[in-house]
């Protein structure tokens, strides 16, 4: 995305500071404003956000100390490549039984499915079926990296897509902890063959902006996995 294409919302005065921040790392949550991808200039800022200089800085500084910008002296403010964040939640995931994982991983997704239906923009949908091409790919050559890499970014586009924030950053933080469990189940990526299916209906609905049908496939899908997660653990 071209930073020039961005557009913010003029802030009230009452804690303009964190309006700043939140609206930023809106972008940044989202990917609108993507790893590696400078930030425009604070002159460009202050007449977006309608505030002073001190403010700017303020909110960048905000960022830059939680990790989420590096600002380069002499070319300008870049977004850091995303890092799962360190937090209980994230020591917490790593503590869980995977079937417990997977209990949460079915709320979130069967949620992000329904809403991303309904908001999804054109970016997304080029987003996503990048990924699923990938996905096919990796399957087809039985590479279980590029599988996993693809099919967790589906998966995270697909939150993105939502358009809360607070759901895509949990579910970034959360596709870590996934990711570590599934490297010890998956050998092979012909295991998840079957659900290519699925994933294309659960696209396609999010295509056609049928929410009720990206539920529905998002649950057969997730219900579908658990069982043979239940299986191969008993195995």
């Amino acid at each position: 995305m071209n930073k020039g294409s961005l557009s913010f919302q003029t802030v009230k005065r009452k804690q303009i500071v964190d309006d700043v921040v939140e609206q930023l790392q809106r972008k940044i949550s989202l990917g609108e404003l993507s790893p590696g991808m400078q930030i425009p200039t604070e002159p460009e800022l202050m007449e977006q956000f309608g505030v002073g200089r001190s403010t700017i800085r303020e909110a960048v500084r905000v960022l830059v100390s939680a990790g989420l910008l590096d600002k380069r002296q002499g070319h300008g403010t870049f977004v850091c490549q995303q890092k799962p964040i360190q937090e209980p939640l994230d020591y917490r995931l790593r503590r869980a039984e995977i079937l417990e994982v997977y209990e949460v991983r079915r709320m979130m997704e069967i949620e992000a499915a329904r809403l991303a239906a309904d908001r999804r923009d054109d970016e997304d949908l080029r987003v996503m079926r990048e990924l699923l091409d990938q996905r096919q790919v990796a399957i087809d050559s039985g590479r279980v990296k590029e599988y996993l890499d693809a099919d967790i970014a589906y998966h995270i586009a697909v939150a993105a897509a939502t358009k809360n924030a607070v759901l895509a950053d949990m579910y970034r933080i959360f596709s870590e902890v996934l990711r570590h469990s599934l490297e010890n189940l998956v050998n092979h990526p012909q295991y998840n063959q079957y659900y290519t299916e699925q994933h294309e209906k659960i696209y396609e609905a999010i295509r056609d902006k049928d929410v009720q049908a990206a539920e529905l496939y998002s649950m057969q899908h997730l219900d579908g996995t658990r069982t043979e997660l239940e299986e191969h653990i008993k195995s």
